[in-house]
């Protein structure tokens, strides 16, 4: 098992339950897969630039400890999902 880090914007247009129920998918198939160590909710924020013509995400921090054969799982979830805007899985050092 190793640990890993995952930032995901979401859309700030979604509405707040679809949000909610966004955080709550991940976090079970997190929880089924490896374990859920956090999760941070940073809110809504300005991006950089413009993603799909959207000046402003809502972003969320995973931590957790998977095995890698479930990340790229994780990743395929994460690009099906319409109110995705950015994700990004990084692996922590030991």
């Amino acid at each position: 098992m190793n640990k890993y880090e995952s930032v995901i914007i979401l859309s700030a247009n979604a509405t707040e339950e679809a949000t909610v129920a966004f955080g709550e998918k991940m976090k079970e198939l997190i929880s089924a897969n490896g374990e859920l160590t956090n999760v941070e909710e940073w809110g809504k924020k300005t991006l950089a630039y413009d993603i799909n013509k959207q000046k402003e995400g809502y972003y969320i921090l995973f931590t957790f400890d998977a095995k890698p054969e479930f990340i790229a799982e994780f990743e395929r979830v994460l690009r099906l999902d319409e109110i995705v805007l950015k994700h990004i899985v990084i692996k922590l050092e030991k």
